[in-house]
């Protein structure tokens, strides 16, 4: 999507700003996201029985949208869990969403899919190990799932809060190696980055050519441009790998209880979320104009 010699960016945002869990309804909202001038809309699907995938492929034609697509992991949905039948439930979700995919003409698809979102303990090393094992097994099955529908897997590494298995650039990419499918890349995100790395320009550099998408928000979950994000070094990072994805304004509504509760939203981030996006895109297209 993105051409560094025209220095040119597609930007986009998700609907969980406004909305969780996305619905074929939610599509009201995509009027509203092209004319803020977004050129994409990050679809997260939470129950794909909730998705009419073709009714929604011709909202996004008719607005001129392109979908990119994540994915929820809760306990549900856990692929390092002890029951083998809840691997089983998240293979089924994956397929769904796949074919969700692939409706949308989306080309990948991206989350922290290697274990559940809040999965955050202190193990011993065999306990670790163990995990770690259960979760290359099952995320290169998922791989080969994705790659039937000729999709990428965006692995997302997340906050030390969130998950004690892949937290930074170089957990994630020891999980791609020992994954070691050519469906297996990177999706990052610029909160848990501020988080856990070091030097964001430097962790870009450690992921290279297998980012394939990149979430923002600030350091505290707020608009971009508000908080201390080092953006500039976000910036270079992605000049120095050709970065050619979208760049996703990603938080979420604290109207929506439940899911501003899972990711401890307690105030809210902005005079509106409109507001939040508006101010977000602005700030990205000046800062990422070169």
């Amino acid at each position: 999507m993105r051409d560094l010699n025209k220095n040119k960016l597609v930007f986009g945002v998700s609907t969980w700003l406004w909305q969780s869990p996305f619905s074929t309804e939610s599509i009201g909202l995509f009027a509203k996201i092209k004319k803020m001038g977004f050129d994409v809309v990050e679809i997260p699907i939470e129950d794909p029985l909730l998705i009419n995938a073709a009714e929604v492929k011709k909202a996004l034609d008719d607005h001129g949208l392109k979908a990119s697509i994540c994915g929820a992991f809760g306990p549900t949905k856990d692929l390092t869990s002890k029951d083998e039948k809840v691997h089983l439930h998240c293979f089924e979700y994956l397929e769904q969403c796949f074919e969700i995919c692939s409706v949308l003409g989306a080309t990948s698809f991206v989350g922290p899919l290697y274990s559940a979102v809040g999965k955050a303990r202190m193990l011993s090393t065999d306990q670790r190990k163990a995990e770690w094992d259960l979760a290359v097994a099952n995320v290169k099955h998922a791989c080969r799932l994705a790659y039937a529908y000729d999709l990428k897997i965006g692995i997302e590494p997340l906050n030390r809060f969130e998950s004690d298995m892949v937290n930074t650039a170089e957990d994630v990419m020891q999980l791609i190696a020992d994954v070691d499918h050519e469906a297996a890349m990177v999706s990052l995100d610029s909160f848990h980055m501020t988080i856990e790395e070091n030097n964001l320009r430097k962790a870009i550099n450690v992921v290279g050519d297998k980012l394939i998408h990149i979430q923002v928000s600030e350091n505290h979950r707020g608009t971009p441009g508000t908080g201390l994000t080092r953006w500039n070094d976000i910036y270079l990072g992605l000049k120095d790998i050709n970065y050619n994805g979208a760049m996703v304004i990603e938080s979420f509504t604290p109207e929506i209880k439940e899911l501003a509760g899972a990711v401890c939203i307690w105030k809210t981030k902005a005079k509106s979320q409109d507001e939040f996006a508006q101010n977000g895109l602005e700030f990205l297209r000046r800062t990422f104009k070169d």
